[in-house]
């Protein structure tokens, strides 16, 4: 078994702040991010399996980064991008760009395009678990449990290697190892000192808030004004945030009560959503979103299509920091299925250039230009203050306000007119 050598990556970027004084923010920039999420394997119809030649499949991307700036977005989420067995939640090199989408070379142009259009970007971080065959795992199987190099994996009682959620091929690393911190902080600097902006820790909510403290407080000290997003599924999210010391969370639960409100008719339901997001929002700016890679996409989670434009107004007008998964906008549809490759329908292949895309999604696609329009208009709607009133079933009132600003949303989702507001529609009063 060969194990690469990475012992000459060291963490580097400014120096960590004095005793006292406060870092850098990257609230200053992500106040006024807008995320255009994306799944690269399948965006650029990737192999399933690995490849041994590269395939530069990454240079497709640069065919929509100005489709990004048009559409009012200035962020790039990326899922994973790194050498995996599969589907890149399994990973095999954190160093390595997946050959199946590219090389270094291919790396460092889609982030010098991204860099010159004012384009941020994510990459998704990966490190609660790696593939079986990774040579973190394969070393501590070979040397087993209670060893130095055992200790890098979590273990069953039973003496077996601790599976992701019962995921037999994703293996997970023990974070409250000071090794494997320093081997985590080395990879998230590494890609930083590369160009990137910010992180996505896929699935921080397993090993808890406080194994990544140390983590994250690294990274920050290296890279300041990095953001630091945490996949968190289910709250309390400001305790995680204030624990983890991670910028940011995932906000499922505005999420699920964003759409089954519309969905149901229930716009209590949505009330209550506000209430609890408007108090996240005074600890931290949320990840706020209407579908990403792991969800059965918006426009299918609706009888009526009227209400994915409704779901649209709502996630450009509350605070917080949107992300877009791509093809949303167009009116993308894709149910998440439970079998082995149950999430293909919502990770599809893009074409490869907008002008590919097909013609009913345009007039959705205007709309999200609008409405991401007007967010950039207002951008202290990043963290307004919310009030809602006149709430029943179908109805509910919107007020967003910051200082002498304000914008008032009047949400209908009856089958008749109600206040002048037509059937499944919305109101918009600025000023």
């Amino acid at each position: 078994m060969t194990t690469p050598d990475h012992s000459s990556l060291r963490s580097s970027g400014p120096a960590p702040d004095e005793p006292g004084q406060a870092r850098p923010s990257a609230r200053d920039w992500t106040a006024t991010t807008i995320w255009w999420q994306l799944y690269p394997l399948g965006f650029v119809g990737a192999e399933r399996t690995p490849v041994t030649e590269v395939n530069h499949r990454l240079s497709q991307l640069l065919n929509w980064l100005d489709y990004v700036i048009e559409l009012g977005a200035n962020g790039l989420l990326l899922n994973p991008i790194f050498a995996s067995a599969s589907h890149g939640y399994d990973t095999l090199d954190h160093f390595r760009i997946d050959p199946r989408l590219g090389d270094d070379a291919d790396f460092d142009r889609l982030v010098a395009e991204a860099r010159r259009r004012g384009i941020r970007i994510c990459l998704d971080g990966v490190f609660n678990h790696v593939g079986r065959d990774h040579y973190i795992v394969q070393r501590a199987i070979e040397a087993g449990p209670d060893t130095p190099f055992g200790d890098w994996i979590r273990w069953s009682d039973d003496g077996h290697p601790w599976c992701f959620e019962g995921h037999e091929a994703l293996v997970e690393l023990n974070l409250a190892n000071p090794e494997v911190a320093n081997y985590v902080v080395t990879v998230m600097v590494h890609w930083l000192d590369r160009g990137i902006d910010a992180w996505r820790l896929d699935a921080a909510y397993a090993p808890g808030a406080e194994v990544w403290r140390p983590i994250v407080d690294r990274v920050h000290e290296a890279h300041p004004e990095a953001w630091i997003l945490g996949e968190v599924i289910h709250g309390p999210y400001d305790e995680f945030v204030t624990a983890s010391g991670v910028d940011s969370v995932t906000q499922y639960e505005l999420w699920h009560l964003m759409f089954t409100a519309l969905k149901d008719r229930n716009l209590w339901a949505l009330n209550w959503a506000l209430t609890r997001h408007r108090e996240l929002c005074q600890v931290f700016l949320p990840l706020t979103f209407l579908s990403n890679h792991d969800v059965t996409r918006i426009a299918s989670q609706f009888d009526d299509p009227r209400h994915a434009e409704l779901a649209a107004v709502l996630l450009m007008l509350l605070p917080g920091v949107p992300s877009i998964y791509a093809g949303d906008e167009q009116g993308f549809t894709g149910v998440k299925e439970q079998h082995e490759h149950g999430d293909d329908p919502v990770r599809p292949q893009f074409p490869d250039d907008p002008s590919g895309l097909l013609g009913f999604g345009a007039g959705l696609h205007d709309r999200y230009r609008e409405l991401i329009a007007l967010r950039r208009r207002h951008p202290w709607l990043a963290d307004a203050e919310i009030e809602t009133s006149d709430v029943d079933n179908r109805w509910i009132t919107i007020t967003l306000s910051r200082d002498e600003h304000r914008v008032v949303l009047d949400l209908n989702v009856a089958d008749d007119e109600v206040n002048g507001v037509a059937p499944h529609s919305w109101r918009l009063s600025e000023g």
